[in-house]
């Protein structure tokens, strides 16, 4: 029996998974207050949101630390 991340609380959650239950818990707005990126505030959609996160290294990595630090005890 393999734990491969056994310290990782993200480990096999989807970053379209992490970002759909932000914006159920915070929608749009508060999500674009907690994190300063334009792809929360100017015509905000998961899918545009999704492309920008997986190609800004920075940007999804504060967006993981924000679900951590929400939903993660």
């Amino acid at each position: 029996m393999s734990k491969e991340q056994p310290n990782n609380p993200l480990h096999g959650i989807t970053l379209e998974a992490v970002l759909t239950q932000l914006v159920e818990h915070y929608d749009w707005d508060g999500l674009a207050a907690r994190i300063n990126i334009n792809c929360f505030k100017s015509d905000p959609s998961i899918k545009s949101s999704l492309k920008f996160l997986r190609k800004t290294p920075w940007a999804r990595d504060k967006v993981e630390q924000l679900y951590v630090s929400t939903f993660v005890s």
